[in-house]
């Protein structure tokens, strides 16, 4: 359910294509759901108490080159809640991170992400104001990889502005001899042409 309210996508649609659930299991999940007032008598909106019981993972980064430094870390991401949320870094924004222009647009970026089974959601960032797109996801948590340069302090502040309180969680990678960048000073340009 929300999922479906930030994707704008409907519920069902959502939850059929996630776990191939038949209809009537989740006419009864729902049912349960509505009975325990979690998700409104609408059968698609969470209640506030609904979405207080949900914990929201936010995690995010340029995606040019997937790899299983990406994989640990948002399944890690993913461990510290209910529901992980993945912000992909705009063509703008990952060409000043990596001072390149990337090798996928942040459409099919955002595609190989949604296609991973430990993302519940991708959406592609605001250009230039990430707590633009953390107001409209208001994640309890904020997963920042290992080698991400933005700073807890920026981000608590930030969020602090928006009025939300959300916890910073540093993950480690358990293979941080694998990035993005060790591929591309590994295969140098090249890596552009494959």
């Amino acid at each position: 359910m929300y999922v479906a309210s930030i994707s704008n996508r409907e519920p069902i649609e959502i939850i059929k294509e996630k776990g191939g659930i038949t209809q009537e299991v989740i006419d009864s999940k729902i049912d349960e759901c509505i009975k325990n007032d979690l998700i409104k008598e609408d059968r698609k909106t969470l209640t506030e108490f609904g979405r207080s019981s949900l914990k929201v993972v936010l995690a995010g980064g340029v995606f040019d080159i997937i790899h299983p430094g990406h994989i640990h870390t948002l399944k890690a991401a993913k461990d510290l809640g209910d529901v992980l949320i993945v912000v992909i870094a705009t063509d703008n924004t990952a060409e000043k991170m990596k001072k390149r222009k990337p090798l996928h647009d942040q459409d099919q970026r955002k595609l190989l992400v949604d296609s991973l089974s430990v993302v519940d959601l991708s959406v592609v960032g605001h250009e230039g104001d990430i707590f633009k797109t953390v107001d409209i996801i208001k994640p309890q948590i904020i997963a920042l990889g290992y080698d991400q340069v933005h700073q807890e302090k920026f981000i608590t502040e930030g969020c602090k502005k928006i009025n939300l309180d959300v916890q910073v969680a540093r993950l480690q990678s358990p293979i941080p001899e694998v990035s993005s960048s060790i591929i591309e000073k590994k295969y140098g340009e090249n890596i552009h042409d494959i």
